[in-house]
């Protein structure tokens, strides 16, 4: 379960302050899928940093499967997301020098998993978005969208249960956007885990169990489809 409650979020003092989120409140249940839409500037990648706890609220909270984010000090917040949630981004953060397999063994290393245990998680993720065969190859040699997938093997080697995606295929074409789309959410029936995405397209939004609509700052919607 994710729960909002009155999430502010201000940047700057006055008289230059801005208010980037303004009194937001709603639940995510277990294994959803969730759209977050609205135009730029709505507050939509503000709003899923701080979920991620990539950024702190001024005032409210944030709770995930019971933990209140800003309770957590800053060596178990580190841990909680690389075990818990994981983060795919529409310009990929991977380390270009790096192979496929020092790439997603990053969050490993950082919740201290025995390097014993390693590879076979690693390759685990890496076979479930089809990139095995990449498993020694350098990440800048991959195209676009193996770019991509290898940002989310990355972001679920450690089984999260909740993986959150920011425009993820906005760099990518079509087609190829596509399948990374199709993968992620073949990932939240396998994985059993709920799925966030920010997104400004409404076919993908649709797509969603749950879509919350953002303006300005504030939540103006929150609906359910009736889907699985």
């Amino acid at each position: 379960m994710v729960e909002l409650k009155s999430v502010h979020k201000v940047y700057g003092k006055k008289p230059n302050e801005f208010v980037a989120l303004n009194d937001v409140s709603f639940s995510i249940a277990d294994g959803k899928t969730v759209a977050i839409v609205g135009k730029s500037g709505s507050g939509k990648s503000t709003l899923m940093h701080i979920i991620g706890g990539l950024d702190h609220p001024s005032a409210g909270e944030v709770e995930i499967n019971g933990k209140v984010l800003s309770q957590l000090k800053r060596t178990e917040m580190d841990k909680f997301r690389a075990n818990d949630l994981g983060f795919v981004f529409q310009s990929f953060f991977i380390e270009g020098n790096q192979s496929c397999y020092q790439n997603v063994a990053l969050p490993l290393e950082i919740t201290e998993v025995p390097v014993r245990n390693r590879r076979a998680m690693i390759t685990a993720a890496l076979e479930q978005v089809e990139l095995l065969d990449k498993i020694d190859v350098k990440a800048k040699n991959l195209s676009g969208g193996q770019k991509q997938r290898l940002a989310i093997a990355r972001a679920i080697v450690s089984k999260p249960k909740l993986i959150m995606a920011d425009e993820p295929t906005g760099n990518l074409d079509s087609a190829t956007g596509d399948k990374v789309i199709d993968l992620l959410f073949e990932l939240n029936k396998t994985l059993n885990c709920t799925l966030i995405i920010v997104t400004h397209d409404e076919d993908l939004a649709a797509r969603c169990s749950q879509q919350i609509t953002m303006k300005d700052g504030q939540m103006v919607s929150s609906t359910e489809a009736n889907k699985s």
